[in-house]
């Protein structure tokens, strides 16, 4: 059995959570599934509406972890090299020079994803999957840790082009965020009235981060909570409502997201509530509705929280 410092995972979580609050209000929970996706080296897709602070969030954690960061703003007339970066003939040396693209951070910050077109969204595969670019038969390795935050507007159908499920399936997590209540309106901007980006402190750095991630694959995970996870899984592939269940990317997918968050809550082993707590959030971008589903409209929540209910811990 492996021993993990869980003190250490468990107190740099509470540092990054508390520094991040001064900022972000009314979001914890998600801001605890974003380090769990971190320290589970995935990344993350966040949907929301408009002015819901979904790119301070990401910037925020950036300040907050002490890393490099970069925004690419998504556009219809992006192309590929705009993000992976591109060679320039020197003359003075007389050979082409690599410049990197913003994509060589630690955290990358694709803003308004699905604005655009497939070839440049198909851009970001090989850096999500294989932690890399290739430019011109050259091949570059990005940052240590490398994270990718993506946002995209739920809304709206003009000048977009929806993720493929490859690309969908190369995130680790779509969280969607939702509009504050009316007192968290308020604090919003009681925290602003005096200064609009509240100073935030760098709690944590690139070798910690790495430590963290190293530590996370020595969390116990049990046969049986990896038979519960495969039957949660498959279950989804034969449900009438669904064209398209989860694929065994989402199972692997579950199983690192289980021990990242078992580790960040003080436990050394995975529990089956781990798992149930982070099912939606694994599975919600990785399923098709059948088109009678989507004709009756039944709601993606509803269909995966009948798996959870349907499907015993053990057997």
């Amino acid at each position: 059995m492996y021993s993990v410092d869980l003190n250490t995972v468990k107190d740099l979580t509470d540092r990054i959570v508390n520094e991040m609050k001064k900022r972000i209000i009314g979001n914890e929970q998600n801001i605890y599934l974003i380090l769990a996706t971190l320290f589970a080296r995935g990344h993350v897709l966040i949907e929301g509406v408009p002015g819901i602070a979904k790119s301070y969030l990401a910037s925020t954690l950036a300040d907050v972890l002490g890393l490099k960061y970069k925004r690419i703003q998504f556009t219809p007339d992006l192309m590929p090299a705009d993000i992976t970066g591109s060679s320039i003939y020197d003359q003075k040396n007389q050979e082409f020079k690599f410049i990197p693209g913003p994509i060589f951070a630690n955290v990358v910050l694709c803003d308004e994803i699905s604005r655009a077109p497939p070839k440049t969204q198909a851009a970001l595969l090989e850096s999500m999957q294989e932690k890399q670019v290739t430019v011109e038969g050259k091949t570059y390795p990005l940052e240590k840790p490398f994270f990718v935050m993506a946002t995209q507007n739920p809304i709206e159908q003009v000048g977009v082009y929806p993720l493929p499920e490859a690309q969908l399936d190369r995130f680790m997590i779509r969280l969607i965020m939702h509009l504050p209540d009316y007192n968290q309106e308020v604090e919003i901007l009681k925290s602003k009235r005096e200064k609009f980006v509240p100073p935030v402190n760098a709690v944590t750095n690139m070798e910690e981060i790495l430590t963290i991630q190293k530590e996370i694959e020595k969390v116990e995970i049990s046969d049986q909570v990896l038979e519960y996870i495969s039957r949660l899984v498959v279950r989804t592939r034969f449900l009438p409502s669904l064209a398209l269940g989860g694929s065994p990317r989402a199972s692997l997918a579950l199983m690192t997201m289980g021990r990242a968050w078992a580790a960040m809550h003080g436990r050394g082993y995975v529990e089956p509530d781990d798992i149930k707590q982070l099912f939606y959030h694994v599975l919600n971008h990785r399923i098709i509705l059948t088109p009678q589903a989507e004709v009756e409209q039944i709601p993606v929540e509803q269909i995966l929280a009948s798996v959870i209910r349907d499907v015993p811990v053990s057997i």
